[in-house]
């Protein structure tokens, strides 16, 4: 019988007609292998951070102070999973209009034609949502393995939701707030994220 090589590649589960640059407001959840449980224990519901926990938070406020165009808002980390909301700002080139290659000339196509084969078609896109969750991710897994945490690993992939609304930024909120009170009752049933 013959290998079918599609059953290798897993299909996507972002929005296909988003644009994950588009400035927005995103609700993302990250999710550790087999879930895990890799950075601490809820006690008296509150998360009590142990030393990788400590490096998911830092890692986490990092992803605001090496991009500008990027705000971050209630986030909590939990034992085997982050939940969070991230705020795409426009850049300096999207508040001018600018597209930075087809406006800025060049005579180095040799260039172009680098940077386009450089970014394929499964990368994420410079600034995407997706690129800005795989740094963090990767800087995250770095500094395990550096701490000689060596089977620690993510899932391949996180679930985000476009946030549609004031009333549903709300629900999250109070969703991401309340998730350490609701970890006894919902750590057995990791498909419990909600949809909103």
């Amino acid at each position: 019988m013959g290998i079918n090589n599609h059953n290798h590649y897993s299909k996507s589960i972002r929005l296909q007609t988003w644009d994950y640059r588009t400035p927005w407001w995103y609700f993302v959840t990250i999710v550790t292998s087999n879930h895990k449980n890799y950075f601490g224990d809820i006690y008296d519901g509150k998360m009590q951070l142990n030393q990788l926990g400590h490096i998911v938070d830092r890692e986490w406020l990092r992803i605001a102070e090496l991009r500008k165009n990027v705000e971050l808002d209630y986030y909590v980390v939990m034992p085997n999973h982050h939940h969070g909301v991230i705020i795409l700002n426009p850049t300096n080139d999207e508040l001018n209009n600018i597209n930075p290659i087809i406006d800025k000339p060049s005579t180095n196509l040799k260039h172009i034609e680098a940077s386009k084969s450089f970014y394929s078609a499964i990368s994420p896109k410079p600034n995407s949502l997706s690129s800005i969750i795989r740094s963090f991710k990767s800087a995250v897994t770095k500094t395990a393995n550096e701490l000689k945490f060596t089977d620690f690993a993510w899932q391949p992939r996180f679930y985000d939701r476009i946030i549609r609304n004031e009333g549903e930024l709300f629900n999250i909120r109070n969703y991401i707030e309340q998730n350490p009170l609701r970890w006894d009752i919902e750590k057995n049933y990791p498909e419990n994220i909600p949809e909103f």
